[in-house]
This record gives structure tokens, sequence and C-alpha cells, in this order.
């Protein structure tokens, strides 16, 4: 069957699964490595020897379904094309609004020092680089899988100026204790009883280690409350992205730990309370 047939019937195939029609083209354009504009303009029996790689692609993602960044090894995301694997959460478009949090905060401090904890596939840590040149940024992140994802990105990026360190939360920043300009965070954070119940696509090929927050999806989201101030400047930016519904149980933490001001709520495109931020302050000083 030539490749366009093949389109039609796999649009036919993503509308009965559920799924985004755009993945079809997606999926044609990256493993073909041609454009929209491209593949119109490319005779169908060209197209032909792509086909048995798509049918066993577009296989998977019916049948198992594998996410089709992972199908397909890689995402755009903010301004990034970033590798990813089952090792490691694939960054989600909300995300991106954490990393302009950042970007505004350094606007009076372009050249600060800047820790993602929990950084995944260094997806925050590499896009505040591009956006912060002048700021030291490091990525710590717990699973030696995701780090190794996190680091062919960086080497991918040419931005080997970019410290991605493995360890658990602020475990590997002791050096730096007391001197984050910055600590960003896109923690797991979904209670451990809905963990069961996410899209199979998540449930079935995304890390538990990435998504479980425990049994109320606050477990380590509290962890870095409690230790932000130690490893914070005074006036440095604490924040993180939460869960729908959490933000207001996040505000509570950061007011009753004592060492926050100007505990703020952002919003994320689709009008959901996503992001909690506040500023380090010694109430002593």
């Amino acid at each position: 069957m030539p490749v366009w047939p093949w389109r039609q019937a796999a649009l036919v195939q993503a509308r009965q699964a559920g799924l985004d029609p755009l993945e079809v083209d997606y999926l044609i354009e990256s493993v073909t490595g041609m454009d929209r504009l491209q593949l119109r303009l490319t005779d169908i029996a060209a197209l032909e020897p792509w086909q048995a790689e798509l049918d066993r692609l577009w296989e998977r993602r019916l049948g198992e379904h594998v996410p089709l960044q992972y199908l397909v090894g890689e995402v755009h995301w903010h301004n990034l094309r970033l590798s990813v694997g089952p090792g490691a959460l694939i960054p989600r478009p909300e995300t991106e609004l954490l990393v302009d949090l950042v970007v505004q905060f350094c606007r009076t401090r372009p050249s600060g020092l800047i820790a993602d904890l929990g950084t995944g596939t260094g997806a925050i840590a590499l896009a505040l680089a591009l956006a912060l040149p002048k700021s030291a940024i490091i990525g710590i992140e717990l699973s030696g899988e995701a780090l190794a994802i996190a680091r062919q990105n960086r080497a991918r990026l040419g931005l080997e100026q970019v410290q991605l360190l493995q360890g658990s939360w602020f475990e590997p920043l002791e050096p730096w204790r007391g001197r984050l300009d910055v600590l960003v965070s896109n923690p797991p954070y979904i209670p451990s009883s809905l963990v069961v119940g996410l899209a199979p696509e998540v449930r079935l090929h995304e890390p538990h280690l990435a998504l479980d927050g425990g049994e109320d999806g606050l477990e380590h989201i509290r962890h870095l409350v409690e230790g932000g101030p130690d490893y914070l400047r005074s006036g440095g930016l604490w924040v993180v992205e939460v869960m729908s519904g959490q933000a207001v149980e996040v505000e509570a933490l950061l007011q009753k730990n004592g060492h926050y001001k100007s505990i703020q709520v952002f919003k994320d495109l689709e009008g959901v309370e996503r992001f909690v931020s506040a500023n380090a302050w010694d109430p002593g000083s």
C-alpha cells in the first residue's frame, strides 16, 4: 500500500482510537525527514521505502500505546528539539511557562546561579541556559537513565556549560548551599492512588519515579519547601509546577515554613493554577 493511502488509513485509525490525527503527519515527517511541503512535492513511489517502518511504529502506537515522542525519539519543546526515551518524562507544553517565569525573574540578575531539581531530559535547565547565557545552570536528577538522556541533549545543543549531576534533590547541591538565585522544579506531584488511572501512554511507558508524588502528591514538594531556604540566597526565587488543585496547599506549606515571602500562584494557558513561586526570606534579618 503506497504511503498516501497509508496516511488515509492511519488517519481513520487515529480517530477511531481517540488520537490526535496530527500524530499521523508528525510520524510521517519524522520517519522520512521531510516536511509537509516536501512530502506533497514527492512522488508517492519514492516514499514507499519508508512504509515498513511506518507500519511498525504505527502498530506500536495503536497496540502498545507507546507515546509518539518515544517512537520518534524526540520532542519539540519551548525552542528546543530534545531527545526523549522511556527513562525520562516527556516534557509537557505547560511546563514551558515555568522557564518563562524564571527568565522574567532573572532580568534583574542575568548572571545568577540556577538549579533545576529533577531535570529529567534536561529540558528546563537547557532552555534556561539558552535564554540566560550568563547564568550558571545546574541540573539534578536521581535516575541514571534520565541523566544519560539529559547529557545527550546537552551535547546535542552544545550547552556543555550546564552542569548535570546525579543525586536526590538537594544532596548534590551542598557546595552551593546558600548561594542559589533560583530553585526551579517540575517534581512528581500525582497522588500514588491516581497513577494507576493515568492514560496508558503515561501509566505503561513513562517512569513512575517522575510521576508519583506520594500519598497526597505533595511528598516531594514538601521536601523542596523545607530545603529551599537553606540553599537559596535571601530574595532568591523558589518556583515549582504543581497539579491542578494543589496550589492552595503549596501556598500554605510555604507560609507555614516561615522563610518565604511574596508567594504567588500562576495559571497555565488553560487557566489551571499550575505554578507556585516565592522568594526566600530570613525573618531574623
